[in-house]
């Protein structure tokens, strides 16, 4: 033991899991949910319990969140399993906190998911960063594109100045949890520990560079920010994704029941990514590039972890790129130079799979996206076209405007502008975006006003993108 730079913790839970199709979202069950807070508490004391907290005696608590969908974000029940625990080891002050993805508001996500009623139950503050003032930082990964051929399109980002305040200027005072959810990403191959820092970063600077550089600018975080302790929620793992189709659960949800803890967010990453059968060197270039950056604190590899617990059973092979099915009638052209899995192909391709498949949008349209399309190809494309990413408009768009007409020809100019591609796909579908916030118009509404009264710079797809062409 004493030979490894890490400990990680592998808690396996034996309780049954639902026994209905996983296109059925369900609460866990009574047992489940004991065994997890029983778990939860084992996992924190093997590493120091409250020995853990820092001299404030806050404990600052993030989840991933990206969205309310199922299975894709941290369950409800494992944030009330550690907010009970930090409760009960007499925690000052207990803060949830979380930026949720492009073309989402996190006050919404939190209503959704039920952490806002766990956050009354225990009197713990929930933060929206998107509705926070921020600090302006520098990513240091790389220089910009004009000087260095790869570089960064956009090297500046803003960081809320909660955060900034708190986790950054104050790290030595404060005890941050990391909750993320253990998924695939079929963007940066999983999504776990490390990316789930990339909430830091306000939705609208995360859409440029999400491209050949998201790896990179993900590793970055690391510079500014570490977790104290990660505990990654796997009651069920995603495959294919991070954004399950809810219609496709059966085939990208496993039921693998386990949490994995430690003080150590790379290695805590480099098991998850293990059991999914994944390395960083072939499909986490995240994970790579930060033991590369000399972020992994003695870690390099697995040889370097010491696993506390059994993982031999996990020793399969499970693909992290989309489920490959897609709307026959939606023509999908790729460009033969360059097209980013990680920007303009599965962040349209993701949400094109949820609106027909979830949503049973409409198709009978085009989708080009990426580098290198011959004019003979562009001269083809007939009738309603997105064209995604700076790639693909430079090449195609105003031939496509000066031939189909401007009311044909939707655009969504960034690497991965979620909320423009959302108003783009919902009107070409014709899917009213709030179908996919399972609440009451109203109260919709009355979030909405709350958040913008607050300031939120969230990237809100137009209420009414099914009727009225945005993009």
């Amino acid at each position: 033991m004493s030979a490894k730079a890490a400990s990680v913790t592998v808690k396996r839970l034996q309780s049954p899991h639902q026994s209905e199709s996983f296109t059925q979202y369900k609460p866990l069950s009574s047992t489940m949910k004991d065994e997890i807070f029983s778990a939860v508490a084992e996992i924190f004391e093997a590493a120091g319990g409250k020995a853990l907290l820092k001299s404030s005696g806050d404990v600052y608590i993030k989840p991933n969140a990206i969205d309310s969908k199922p299975y894709s974000h941290t369950r409800v029940e494992l944030v009330e399993a550690v907010i009970h625990y930090w409760r009960s080891k007499g925690a000052n002050r207990i803060f949830l906190f979380e930026n949720c993805t492009q073309s989402n508001f996190t006050r919404m996500v939190f209503a959704l998911t039920g952490y806002s009623d766990v956050c009354k139950k225990y009197g713990v503050r929930e933060v929206y960063l998107d509705e926070e003032e921020n600090t302006q930082f520098t990513f240091r990964g790389k220089r910009p594109e004009a000087s260095e051929e790869g570089g960064y399109a956009e090297t500046t980002f803003r960081i809320p100045k909660f955060v900034t305040e708190n986790l950054i200027d104050r790290a030595d005072e404060n005890l941050y949890i990391n909750l993320p959810k253990l998924k695939t990403h079929s963007m940066a191959g999983v999504t776990l520990g490390v990316k789930n820092q990339w909430a830091f970063p306000q939705p609208a600077d995360r859409r440029a560079d999400h491209n050949y550089n998201l790896a990179s600018k993900l590793a970055d975080m690391l510079d500014f920010i570490r977790p104290d302790f990660t505990l990654i929620e796997g009651v069920e793992a995603t495959i294919h994704g991070h954004y399950p189709v809810t219609a496709f659960a059966d085939k990208c949800v496993l039921p693998f029941k386990v949490l994995i803890g430690s003080t150590h967010v790379l290695a805590a990453d480099l098991v998850g990514a293990k059991l999914f059968g994944l390395t960083p060197e072939k499909d986490a270039h995240h994970l790579q590039i930060a033991v590369e950056r000399g972020h992994g604190m003695g870690v390099k590899s697995l040889d370097d972890v010491a696993i506390i617990g059994d993982i031999a059973d996990f020793d399969k092979s499970y693909g992290w790129d989309l489920y490959p099915k897609y709307p026959q009638d939606v023509t999908i052209i790729k460009g033969t130079e360059r097209t980013c899995r990680e920007g303009c192909q599965n962040n349209p391709l993701t949400l094109l799979q949820c609106l027909a498949y979830d949503y049973h949008g409409k198709g009978g349209f085009t989708i080009l996206m990426g580098k290198g399309h011959t004019p003979e190809c562009i001269d083809a494309i007939q009738g309603r076209v997105l064209v995604v990413g700076k790639c693909a408009i430079k090449e195609a768009g105003d031939k496509l405007v000066a031939r189909l007409g401007r009311k044909n020809v939707y655009f969504s100019g960034y690497c991965n502008d979620l909320c423009a591609t959302t108003n783009a796909l919902c009107h070409l579908m014709k899917v009213n975006p709030l179908v996919m916030a399972p609440m009451p118009f109203l109260r919709s509404i009355k979030l909405l006003f709350i958040a913008k009264k607050n300031g939120t710079q969230a990237r809100i797809p137009f209420f009414f993108a099914h009727i009225f062409k945005v993009v």
